[in-house]
């Protein structure tokens, strides 16, 4: 019989909610089973802990899992020994071992006995478990700043691990409702979308391409921020639109300053289209204030105004070194960071109008007369899915 392989998991802040505790738990593990669907592996919930078990074969899609999996705090392999202490002695000794051979000089013993039939207490099981370790001075006992922490858990059965692995902390995706992300191939809007996948909002994508204008490596590299944040998101749709002639009346008829916010306005027309057609809530930005022209507080006011649903802005008080910090963490950055510009920067004016009003900006987009168009290029959409789960049925179970 193949030993099976058992990884738990911390959750994080859906543990803090209170009568409908019992959705946010059932959607965390309803999504690892999602992600899981082509392993055999079983996904299990008990007392504030995530239970990951399968066969050797399958170590590697479950970490893939926990590294992605939102509503997590911490992961990671544990042994599961008998609820005995020579066996939580033997465990943790193995634990330590491998510690030892990956740097570490000293230790600590944390126990949890969430079991209060067992015959011994918390500091009395710890005291007993780091006795083996310390009498042949593998490791060097330091309660203050240990190098490894070593845990155990007294449960249904013992648990015996390192904390060795940060989760993604939030709530569950598909918690909080549905967003549509306006994608665009920068450092912003990927984070942004990821941002709200954290508070456990199911994202969808909108990328409005300009061909021959944009390049088709500019809607590529769109496409693979769609593909990453997927794998955050369990799955993603991205609607690609051609937005090259009302790019182009944009030109025709505006005036020259007011380019980039007519287009943005123009955006957030086709986006509640959309918005409409998926059922979604809300829609989503990468805008952060005063980091572009386009993104002055009255700018945005303009910008928000052309949209029949609430704009969410989750970058709106970052600063780039934060931006950049996230999209490094979740792998987004060195794709957003392609040479390959999409249709904003390309129509940029050298002096774009910095404190527009609704009033104006309303009156010049009526004279665009731009709602055919826009209507024309939304029948147009081409809708492109990604889904964490082929991922993992692709690059784990087909080797």
């Amino acid at each position: 019989m193949t030993e099976k392989i058992t990884y738990l998991a911390k959750l994080g802040e859906l543990t803090l909610k209170g009568s409908n505790l019992k959705e946010f738990e059932n959607r965390l593990v309803e999504n690892a089973r999602l992600y899981l669907e082509s392993v055999k592996a079983s996904v299990r919930l008990c007392a504030g802990r995530l239970y990951i078990e399968g066969p050797e074969e399958s170590c590697a899609a479950i970490e893939f899992t926990l590294q992605h999996l939102i509503g997590i705090t911490g992961w990671a392999k544990t042994t599961v020994c008998e609820k005995n202490i020579e066996s939580i002695r033997k465990a943790v000794y193995q634990q330590a071992l491998e510690a030892k051979e990956a740097g570490a000089k000293t230790f600590k013993i944390d126990t949890r006995r969430a079991d209060k039939s067992f015959p011994m207490n918390s500091y009395e099981i710890s005291c007993e478990a780091a006795a083996d370790v310390y009498d042949t001075e593998l490791l060097q006992v330091d309660v203050k700043k240990p190098d490894v922490l070593i845990r155990v858990e007294v449960r249904e059965r013992c648990f015996v691990y390192c904390d060795r692995n940060k989760g993604c902390r939030g709530l569950p995706v598909g918690t909080g409702g549905k967003g549509l992300l306006l994608l665009s191939g920068g450092l912003d809007s990927p984070v942004a979308g990821y941002r709200m996948m954290r508070r456990g909002m199911k994202v969808d994508c909108v990328y409005f391409h300009a061909y021959p204008y944009t390049s088709q490596e500019a809607q590529q590299k769109v496409e693979d921020l769609a593909k990453i944040i997927a794998m955050y998101g369990v799955d993603t749709h991205i609607n690609i639109i051609p937005f090259t002639e009302v790019q182009m009346r944009i030109k025709e008829k505006a005036p020259e300053a007011f380019s980039t916010l007519l287009l943005r306005m123009c955006m957030m027309k086709c986006a509640s289209i959309l918005a409409q057609r998926i059922n979604a809530n809300c829609l989503i930005s990468g805008e952060s204030l005063g980091q572009v022209a386009s993104q002055t507080i009255q700018n945005m006011s303009v910008t928000e105004a052309a949209s029949n649903y609430p704009l969410l802005r989750p970058l709106v008080g970052l600063d780039k070194e934060e931006i950049v910090e996230t999209a490094k963490y979740i792998g987004t950055y060195e794709t957003s960071i392609l040479p390959y510009e999409d249709c904003c920067v390309l129509f940029s004016p050298k002096h774009p109008v910095l404190r527009a009003s609704i009033e104006e900006s309303e009156k010049i987009y009526a004279n665009l007369e731009v709602e055919d168009l826009i209507q024309a290029a939304f029948d147009k959409r081409e809708v492109k899915r990604f889904s964490a789960r082929d991922y993992v049925a692709e690059e784990f179970c087909n080797s």
